[in-house]
């Protein structure tokens, strides 16, 4: 039998001893010199980063985004990376999608099926109809909205609900609504990491995929220490920090340096927190 997609990941992880996480959100306008606009540009630079940085990560996540605004082509782009993405590395579609079960069955097919994504993320504002049918594809993760990176998360995410913020309450949902297993997880900034570890305490279970970290200036070591849950190993994303290392000629040998200095980084504070 062939090993699924978390097995994949607990192999990757444990192989590299760090949960790092490929963030490729490739904007038109930040294109490194050299490469050319459109959609041709942004499948270059996308290979380049797999390419130099992947060899560190255990997972790259991709912002559909990024391939949608460019139209068929662009979407046609995402199709050949995905085909060409080494299959040790989990691929994990950055969709934050979320609607009612028929168009939610829909995006799965899109996502799941048509892009054969090992993950997706998900907002859970629509309760289990939205995330039923793409758990309904045998196999696959999903991370669900909890407590996000972005500068106004706050503005509902830490509303009451009771006598906890929403973002706990959206967690202990998702723990309590899928228990085990390890196919839900969670998406859970480093930009907040008060609310991380609390997150953690309170759900020990889900994995965290947890972005933040680099540009946005999250913290790293709360991001490590907080990641994996008891049912699966957990991911720490980093987009900028690598994507971002140089726009000039050399730009993949830097992202792949600052792919490598990260996984020693990671690997260093996973075994310190071991000890």
């Amino acid at each position: 039998m062939s090993a699924t997609p978390l097995d994949r990941l607990r192999s990757r992880v444990a192989s590299l001893g760090a949960p790092l996480c490929l963030g490729i959100d490739p904007h038109p306008d930040q294109l490194p010199a050299g490469l050319p606009g459109g959609a041709a540009g942004i499948e270059r630079f996308a290979r380049g980063l797999v390419e130099a940085a992947g060899p560190h990560a255990a997972a790259i996540k991709v912002n559909i985004a990024f391939f949608e605004a460019l139209g068929s082509a662009g979407l046609a782009a995402l199709e050949r990376l995905r085909e060409d993405v080494p299959r040790e590395l989990f691929f994990v579609v950055d969709a934050k999608r979320g609607d009612i079960g028929p168009t939610a069955e829909r995006y799965a097919e899109a996502i799941l099926g048509r892009l054969r994504a090992d993950a997706v993320t998900l907002s859970p504002y629509l309760g289990e109809d939205a995330i039923e049918p793409f758990l309904a594809v045998p196999d696959r993760v999903v991370y669900v909205l909890a407590r996000t990176s972005n500068p106004s998360a706050g503005t509902l995410q830490d509303l009451l609900v009771g006598d906890e913020p929403l973002h706990e309450r959206v967690a202990r949902w998702v723990a309590g609504r899928w228990p085990g297993g390890g196919r839900v997880g969670l998406v859970v900034g480093a930009t907040a990491p008060d609310e991380l570890r609390r997150l953690r305490e309170v759900v020990p279970g889900p994995a965290f995929l947890v972005p933040g970290v680099g540009a946005q200036g999250g913290d790293l070591a709360s991001a490590v220490a907080s990641c994996h849950g008891m049912d699966a190993p957990g991911l720490v994303n980093v987009s900028r920090g690598i994507a971002g290392a140089s726009r000039g000629d050399d730009w993949q040998a830097a992202a792949g340096a600052a792919a490598s200095s990260l996984q020693s980084r990671m690997r260093e504070l996973g075994a310190t927190l071991g000890d």
